[in-house]
This record gives structure tokens, sequence and C-alpha cells, in this order.
């Protein structure tokens, strides 16, 4: 077990006002370990460190800011494998996964940010004005559970790149790995009052930092409720607000698609992290005429993958990250078999032999229409349903019939043809085949998946004010 007990604030690490949170392994329901709760007061002690370091740290050269930035990769890297422990132990991932993508993944990201440093001090002549940049300013963070370190770096990154100062607060669900973090940017030696941690709940602490009339910026990473809310506190001070929020993407396989290849890449896409990624492929959109050879893929392939222990080597799927989300999950399995969809594997039905957790059985869901409630809806667990469709148009109708818009794949023989596919969907990010992921290409969504984007020169504008010199 993992005790943290104070918060860093200021360059130091100090007692928190709030008490100490038991942290739940969602593997075997035991302690996983304990973090501080911060205050109301800690939280304002942590926006006033952050407005007396802008100054100094904004006028830094971008050598300098650069230089932090590397250090810090150095100190995460030295904590590689005790990052992944913990996010395994806190939420439940798979040892592998939280290795090569809740740990190594956000690292890169961060190493890829020091080039960024300089784009602060880029200008542009425009007749008789020189446009030049400024960084924003302080600025709120307020991250989710389900990829706790990438989204912090995903926040942190471009926001030190761009000369911004900042309070994190990490998902109360998962807090131990942010702790970790602070001592990697203690030990880093970064200027006092640039990074500044708290920890704690939506009212108590994320409700502060959105309303604190010195916080400049709040980003925000998760549903699209608690972002309305976001959005409502810091509209009287009129803040810059960039949020990530749901998705319910779609899989479109063309008729000449590979077909095992293209269903076995989707299943896994939802069932990968228990299916509690932002992104997940949720609606599998399949020819109707290759209709029941793909649920059949589907079916053999979701079966396959293993189910159990996240530190056990062969386990694709862990546990849901808390009890809560579980029972998000089971009310939306059955909401999709009271709609009449066809249960392909899965269900309410406990896993066999794992009596302790929080595991749901990988769910698929055959003669789903797009007005199900488990084709609207992000159900952010392990749940697959599977569209038919009829022509392409009938395919881009579906895909873009939902009011989110974060991300989609295409998948075709023909690459130019996905591409003029992906053209049509009306989301932040489109796939082609299996495309990876890229920490350089800009991340975020439309429509309700929220507004603006993270990672890559994309993401580091975001914290950017422009000043027009003119004369």
């Amino acid at each position: 077990m993992k005790i943290f007990d104070k918060l860093y604030i200021d360059g130091q690490f100090v007692p928190a006002e709030g008490g100490m949170l038991d942290v739940i392994n969602p593997a075997d329901e035991s302690i996983a370990g304990r973090a501080p709760l911060a205050s109301a007061a800690d939280v304002d002690r942590a926006i006033q460190a952050a407005r007396r370091a802008f100054g100094s740290w904004s006028s830094s050269s971008a050598h300098e800011r650069a230089g932090y930035i590397r250090k810090l990769v150095a100190e995460l890297t030295r904590r590689r494998e005790q990052m992944a422990e913990l996010i395994t132990a806190e939420m439940g991932a798979p040892l592998w996964f939280s290795q090569e993508v809740q740990v190594d993944d956000p690292i890169d990201a961060l190493a890829q940010h020091a080039e960024h440093a300089s784009l602060l001090e880029q200008e542009v002549s425009i007749g008789n004005c020189t446009a030049v940049r400024e960084p924003v300013g302080v600025c709120a963070f307020i991250n989710p559970w389900n990829y706790p370190l990438h989204q912090l770096i995903g926040k942190m990154a471009p926001a030190l790149a761009a000369g911004c100062t900042m309070v994190l607060k990490p998902s109360e669900n998962t807090p131990l790995h942010g702790f970790l973090l602070a001592e990697a940017v203690h030990a880093a030696g970064l200027p006092a009052g640039v990074f500044n941690l708290v920890n704690g709940d939506g009212p108590s602490v994320g409700e502060p930092l959105c309303t604190h009339p010195e916080v400049d910026m709040v980003s925000f990473t998760g549903s699209t409720r608690a972002g309305v809310r976001i959005a409502q506190l810091a509209a009287p001070t009129v803040k810059r607000v960039c949020q990530e929020l749901g998705g319910k993407s779609p899989l479109l396989i063309a008729e000449d698609a590979d077909l095992e290849a293209a269903v076995q890449f989707g299943v896994e896409d939802v069932m990968v992290n228990s299916g509690q990624t932002c992104t997940a492929l949720t609606r599998m959109l399949v020819p109707a005429s290759r209709y029941e050879d793909a649920i059949a893929i589907a079916k053999q392939h979701a079966e396959s993958l293993k189910l159990g222990d996240p530190n056990a080597e062969d386990t694709f799927i862990g546990p849901l990250a808390s009890k809560a989300q579980l029972e998000v999950v089971q009310r939306y399995i059955g909401i999709g078999l009271e709609e009449g969809a066809r249960l392909v594997t899965g269900g309410l039905e406990p896993p066999e032999g794992l009596l302790q957790g929080y595991y749901a059985r990988p769910t698929i869901f055959a003669d789903v229409s797009n007005d199900m409630t488990i084709a609207r809806e992000e159900i952010f667990g392990p749940v697959l349903s599977m569209i038919p469709y009829d022509g392409e148009a009938d395919a881009i109708r579906i895909a873009n019939d939902t009011p989110y818009g974060l991300s989609a794949r295409v998948w075709s023989s023909d690459r130019g043809h996905a591409r003029a596919l992906a053209r049509q969907i009306r989301a932040g990010q489109v796939y082609i085949n299996n495309g990876d992921w890229n920490n350089q290409a800009p991340f975020g969504g439309y429509k309700q998946s929220g507004n603006g984007r993270e990672l890559g020169e994309f993401g580091v504008h975001e914290f950017f004010e422009t000043k027009a010199l003119i004369g």
C-alpha cells in the first residue's frame, strides 16, 4: 500500500487540511493506497503560488523551459516501473498496458513538447503589425481516472512549453500517480509555484479551481455532463475553457475491407482498458451483406481475450476502475437487453472465478439500431454495439448521427477511398485502417465531445494569448 500524506504547493510538500482518502484497488477491493484531501484554503494557496510564479516562468527562455521538460522526462523515466504498478493498483489496467500506454506513451508526449517551447517566441509580421504570443496565465487542470497520467501530461506539457503555471487536480478515484508525478517534478527542480498538485472531489476542489478569479484557464477531461457544469462555473470570470469530453465513436467498415482484420481490431479497441477509453470505437458499422460474418468474427475474438488479474502477463481485460463504474456498465447492458438488442456474448452474469473485484464480461450486442440507448450514450465499459448499414451514404449518416464527435476509424482496402470517407465524418480524429496514435497529432472533439485541442503544436496554441503590436 502506497501512502502519500502531503499536497505539493509552491515547491514544497505540505500538509493537507481535508484529511486522508483511501484508494481502492478494483482488482481485489483492497486498499491500494492513501492520498491527502485538499480544502478550499489549500486550493487558494496553490493558485496564489502559481500566480506568484507566473511572472518569472512566463518570461523564461525557450531553452530554459525545454531544459526543465527534459529533466522531468528523465525523472519520470526513472520512476517508470513504479508509476505503472501504481496506476494498475489504483485503476486496474493490466500491467503491460500500464507500462506501454499509461506510462511510456505520456513520457514520450512530454519529451516531444521540449521542441515546442520555442513557439512562444515566434512573431508574425502583418503590414505595420507584429503579432506576438504570450502565455494565457494560471491554468487549472481537472483530470480523469481512465488514462490518468496521460491526461495530466496532455495538459501540463503544452502549458510548460507555453510558459504557463498550473494547479492540477487528479481524479479522486485515482490520485496516487499524481503524487509520484509531483515527486518527479520536485526532483527535476522545476521552479516553485510552476506546478502545484491538490486532490479532492469536484465540489471541494474542482469548483474552487473553476471559480477562482486568479485562474485564467480551465482544462478538463471527463464527462459531458461535468464539462457543462465546469463551463457554467468558469463563465462569470470569462475564463478560457478547454474540454475533452464524451465520445461514441464509429468504426466504419467498408464493403471492400479485410473483414477479419477490421472486426478483430474493433473488438480489441473497445475491450482494451476495460472499455474505459473516450475514443473507443463502440459503434461498429458493418455492410448488411457482411453483417452475420462480422458478428461471428467478433464473438470468437472477444471470447478469446483473457479477463482477470491485471498483474498476470496474459490478461487483456482487467477490472473496471470502481464499483460505481461497474454498476453503470451493468445498467447499460440491462438497457440493451430491454431494448431488444441481440446479446452475442457477455452480459450481466459475473465472470467465472472472479469473486472479488469490479469485473464485467466483454459484451457484444447485434441487431442494434442507432436510436437505441446503447448506441447513443457513452457506456465507458467493454460493450460493443454492431450496427448494419445499406450503402456508404447510410454509413456516413449513422456515423454522424450522434451528439459526439471525438474520434472515428474507417477501414477499407483502398486507402484513398478510406480518406474520402474519413473527410465526411464529423470528428476531431479519424483513423485510417490500423493507423496508430500519434502524440504530435491534435486531439479533441467536435460537438458535445468538447472544444480545444491537446498535444503537439496545436495543443500548445491553446495556452497562448495573441497580442498585436501596431505602428
